[in-house]
C-alpha cells in the first residue's frame, strides 16, 4: 500500500455528496415542489451525518495523539473542517430557501406565511386551530437557574422563549408535538394558496400559553438537538442481543449532544444561556435558519399543478414475464432482470407468493435487511410458513436506523411459525438474497432472487436496482452453500460462482484487477467499469491507482463518498469518476471487467468500504445471459454519457456537471426508462 496516495477524506468527501443534494434543490429545471424535497434530502442526510459519523470522530478525536496514529490524519482538524463546510452549505441552504424558493412559489400563487403576515381572518383561523389541535399537546418547561437542563430529545425541535419584563427574565422550552402535520393549509383566497407551519401556529399563539406569566415581550427561538447515534451493544447473536439492542435504541435517543443548530437571529445572551446549560463546545454550534427538522419538508404539501412535481412513470413490464402465469416456470427457462424502479416490483412479491402456495415448494431461505413498514415481502413468509413450508428468514437487527422496526417484523415471523434467524456473529449480513427450494421428478430444484437492493417494495419505488431471477445451477449451487453456513451462523467457504464477503470478496476482486493488469502490460485492451455507492477503502484505492498507472482504463459511477482522487499524475491518469444525482436515488452496484474483449459483469450488495468487504457478509453474483449482460451494458453505458446530471469527481471538489462530446444533452435515469420501455415493444 502506498502511503503516499493522494485520498480525500472520507467524512469531508460526503460532505461533498451532499452538497450534490442541495445542486438539485438550486436546480432551475427541477420542479418546485422536488426542489423542496431535496432540501428536506440534505437536511435528514446531515442530521444521519452528525448522529453517526461526526459522532465517531469525536470519541476518536478524545484519544488525542493516539488517534492519529491509528487514522492517520487529526480528528479535531477533520471536526473544524466539517464545521466550515456545514456552515457554508447552511448558508447555502438557507439563502436559497428563503430568497429563492419561497418567491417562486409566490409566483406559482402559493405563499407560505409566518406569524407576522396573518390578517384577521387568517389569523382566527389559526387561532382556533391552534386552541383546537395544538394547545392540549403543548407543555412548556419553565426554566430555573439552579436546576440542570431537560435532556433534550435527539432530532426534535424545540422553542427557546424568553419572557422579559424590567425585574424579570424567564426562559422556558416547547417541544414540536410529532403527531401532527408540519404544515397547515389556510382557506384559499381569490385563487391563492396559503400554507402556515406549525412553528408559526406556535409563535402566534405564544401568549395562549403563557398567559399566567407577567411579561412586557416574550420572544421564541427554535433550536433543534442532534445526538450520538452509535449503539454499544452485546455482539452475541441470541434473545439476549435482541433485548440488549431494544435497550440500547432508548440509550440512543440521550446519547452525547452532537450538534445544536439554531436560529441565527438567536440573541446572544439566548445561546449563551444554552451552550453553558448543556455545555457543548463551540464545533458543536451550527447557526441555522427560523426552521428546523427541515426533514419533515418531504412531505410539504403540492396545492398547486401536477407541473410542481416530476411526473410518476407507471413502472414498466419485464420482457416475457408474465404475471399470469408460473415465475417459476419462466425462470426455469430462462434468467430475468427486474430493474426497479424503472419496472415493477410486483414481480419480486408474486416470486415469493408463488412460491408461497406452490406445493411442490419445501424451503424457503431469505435475508433481509431493510423491510418496508407494511412489508408485503414478510406477508408471503407468514403464508409460505402457514402452508407448511420451512421458511428461514436471517433478519439483520443492526440495519442502522431500521433497528425497531426489524425487531418488530422478527418477532412477529416467530409468532407465525418462521425460523428467524440473527446473523453471523461478528459480522452484519447486508445480502440481499433468497433462494426456494422445489421437489421436481424426485430431486431438489433451486431458484434464486439476488439483488443490488433491500427486500423492500417502498424503497424499491425510488432506489434504482437490478434483481436477478435466475435458476442457473452455477448460482444456486452456491446459494445453496451459502445459505446452509448462514443458517449455522457460519461463512461460506468454497465457493465457484459467486463473490461473498468477508473471505471471497477482496482476493477475488483483486484477481480480477490484475488479470486487467496482466492484459493491459502485454498490450492488449484493458479496462474496468465500476459503479457503486461508495468508495473508501485505501487497500482497493490503492490496487485502482495501480491498474491505473499500467494503463487500464477505468470508469467509475460513484454516488456518495469517493476518496479516490481521478486524474492525479502518477496515480490516476487512467481515471474518470462521475456521480449522478437526479429524480431515483442511483443504489446499484455494477462491476464490468474487460476481460480480454469476454466481457465480464457482477452485481452486488458490497461497495469498496471495508466494512462492505471486511465485515460484512455481502454477495456478488455474475450475470451469465447475454441478452441480460447486453442490458446492463447499455444501461452503464447510457449513464456514462450523461451530461444532464452527472458530476465529475476531481480534486477541486466543485462538483462541476459532466460534459460529454455529445452537442445534445442526455439525462440518463430518463433515457434508461425509454430504453426499458422500448425492449417491452
Amino acid at each position: 500500500m502506498d502511503k503516499q496516495a493522494p485520498l480525500i477524506n472520507r467524512e469531508i468527501s460526503w460532505l461533498y455528496f451532499n452538497d450534490r443534494v442541495l445542486q438539485e434543490a438550486a436546480d432551475p429545471t427541477v420542479p418546485l415542489i422536488d426542489r423542496i424535497r431535496f432540501l428536506a434530502i440534505f437536511s435528514s442526510n446531515l442530521d444521519e451525518f452528525y448522529r453517526v459519523r461526526v459522532a465517531t470522530l469525536s470519541r476518536l478525536a478524545a484519544l488525542n495523539e493516539k488517534s492519529k496514529e491509528i487514522l492517520g490524519y487529526n480528528p479535531k482538524k477533520v471536526l473544524n473542517q466539517i464545521k466550515n463546510i456545514v456552515v457554508r452549505q447552511e448558508r447555502k441552504f438557507n439563502n436559497l430557501y428563503e430568497n429563492i424558493i419561497v418567491k417562486q412559489l409566490a409566483e406559482e400563487k402559493i405563499f407560505i406565511l409566518n406569524d407576522k403576515q396573518l390578517n384577521v381572518t387568517r389569523g382566527t383561523f389559526v387561532k382556533n386551530y391552534f386552541r383546537e389541535k395544538l394547545l392540549a399537546t403543548l407543555v412548556p418547561i419553565m426554566l430555573n437557574d439552579t436546576l440542570p437542563l431537560p435532556e433534550l430529545r435527539d432530532r426534535a425541535v424545540y422553542f427557546f422563549v424568553k419572557l422579559t419584563t424590567n425585574k424579570k427574565t424567564r426562559f422556558a422550552l416547547i417541544e414540536f408535538p410529532d403527531n401532527l402535520s408540519r404544515f397547515v393549509k389556510l382557506p384559499d383566497t381569490n385563487n391563492l394558496k396559503f400554507i402556515i407551519l406549525l412553528d408559526d401556529i406556535i409563535r402566534y399563539s405564544l401568549e395562549d400559553i403563557f398567559f399566567i406569566f407577567e411579561h412586557d415581550s416574550i420572544e421564541a427561538y427554535s433550536i433543534q438537538l442532534t445526538r450520538d447515534a452509535e449503539l454499544d451493544l452485546d455482539k452475541e447473536v441470541s434473545e439476549k442481543f435482541v433485548d440488549s439492542l431494544a435497550k440500547s435504541l432508548q440509550k440512543r435517543k440521550k446519547g452525547k449532544p452532537m450538534r445544536l443548530l439554531y436560529d441565527s437571529d438567536m440573541p446572544m445572551d439566548m445561546l449563551k444561556y444554552l451552550v453553558n446549560k448543556m455545555g457543548l463546545h463551540g464545533e458543536s454550534l451550527i447557526p441555522g435558519n427560523r426552521y428546523h427538522n427541515f426533514k419533515n419538508f418531504i412531505s410539504f404539501p403540492n396545492v398547486g399543478g401536477p407541473e410542481l412535481e416530476y411526473s410518476k412513470y407507471i413502472p414498466l413490464p419485464v420482457s416475457d414475464l408474465s404475471f399470469g402465469k408460473s415465475l417459476i416456470d419462466l425462470i426455469a427457462k430462462k434468467d430475468y432482470l427486474v430493474s426497479t424502479p424503472y419496472q415493477s416490483y410486483d414481480y419480486v412479491i408474486h416470486f415469493l407468493r408463488e412460491a408461497a402456495i406452490d406445493p411442490k415448494v419445501k424451503e424457503i431461505n431469505i435475508s433481509v435487511y431493510r423491510l418496508a413498514e407494511n412489508s408485503r415481502v414478510i406477508h408471503a413468509l407468514i403464508n409460505a410458513a402457514k402452508n407448511g413450508k420451512k421458511v428461514n428468514c436471517l433478519v439483520e437487527l443492526r440495519a442502522r436506523f431500521d433497528e425497531q422496526n426489524n425487531i418488530h417484523w422478527s418477532n412477529r415471523l416467530e409468532e407465525e411459525g418462521v425460523t428467524v434467524l440473527y446473523g453471523v456473529p461478528g459480522y452484519k449480513v447486508h445480502s440481499k438474497i433468497c433462494l426456494v427450494s422445489r421437489t421436481e421428478k424426485g430431486k431438489l430444484a433451486y431458484y434464486a432472487c439476488l439483488s443490488t437492493g433491500n427486500f423492500n417494495e417502498k424503497t424499491a419505488q425510488i432506489y434504482a436496482d437490478h434483481t436477478l431471477l435466475t435458476a442457473n445451477k452455477k448460482i444456486t449451487d452456491d446459494l445453496v452453500n451459502v445459505f446452509k453456513a448462514i443458517n449455522r451462523g457460519q461463512l461460506a467457504k468454497g465457493l465457484k460462482s459467486l463473490i461473498v464477503s468477508p473471505i471471497d470478496s477482496r482476493p477475488a476482486i483483486y484477481r480480477l484487477i490484475d488479470n486487467e493488469i496482466k492484459n493491459a502490460k502485454a498490450g492488449k485492451q484493458a479496462y474496468m467499469i465500476l459503479k457503486m455507492n461508495s468508495l473508501a477503502d485505501e487497500d482497493m484505492i490503492n490496487k485502482l491507482y495501480q491498474a491505473s498507472n499500467a494503463g487500464v482504463k477505468i470508469k467509475m459511477i460513484i454516488r456518495g463518498m469517493c476518496c479516490l482522487i481521478a486524474g492525479v499524475k502518477g496515480y490516476s491518469e487512467n481515471i474518470e469518476v462521475i456521480s449522478i444525482v437526479d429524480k431515483y436515488l442511483e443504489h446499484a452496484r455494477v462491476h464490468i471487467y474487460c476481460n480480454g474483449g469476454k466481457e465480464l459483469i457482477y452485481l452486488t450488495s458490497a461497495d469498496f468500504m471495508s466494512r462492505n468487504i471486511d465485515n460484512r457478509v455481502e454477495v456478488g453474483f455474475p450475470i451469465y445471459d447475454e441478452k441480460l449482460q447486453k442490458e446492463i451494458r447499455d444501461i452503464i453505458d447510457i449513464q456514462l454519457s450523461d451530461n444532464t446530471k452527472a458530476r465529475e469527481i476531481n480534486s477541486q471538489n466543485t462538483n462541476k456537471y459532466h460534459k460529454t462530446n455529445s452537442p445534445e444533452s442526455h439525462r440518463a435515469q430518463i433515457e434508461i426508462y425509454n430504453y426499458l420501455k422500448n425492449k417491452t415493444k
